[in-house]
């Protein structure tokens, strides 16, 4: 089954993704890689209850200078942002609950 929200190969500047206002989870992977596409529900199912936080999704690999400036290892790997800083890191995620832990930060629920 294809994902309908593929990486992208567009690379945005880092200076885009810190001037960024509110909540966003930065995703780096690959569209080929076999942890991002058993990540992809675990991602979704979390994002379900947080509906303002951007999602976007970045293709990594070799010479991609977007992922080495955030220090990107592995794949998948989560990086939780709100309003340009980075607040939580997920790497490799095996469950929802680390998931949802670090969209609470970024994207606390109303009072």
């Amino acid at each position: 089954m294809s994902d309908p929200n593929p990486y992208s190969a567009d690379q945005p500047e880092r200076s885009a993704i810190e001037a960024m206002r509110g909540p966003v989870l930065l995703e780096f992977g690959t569209n080929w890689c076999g942890h991002c596409a058993a990540a992809r529900p675990l991602v979704e199912s979390a994002l379900g209850a947080h509906a303002d936080v951007r999602h976007i999704k970045v293709e990594d690999g070799q010479g991609r200078l977007l992922g080495r400036s955030f220090r990107v290892k592995f794949w998948p790997t989560l990086v939780f942002l709100r309003d340009g800083e980075e607040l939580a890191r997920v790497v490799r995620p095996l469950g929802t609950g680390s998931i949802r832990a670090a969209l609470e930060r970024i994207d606390p629920p109303a009072p």
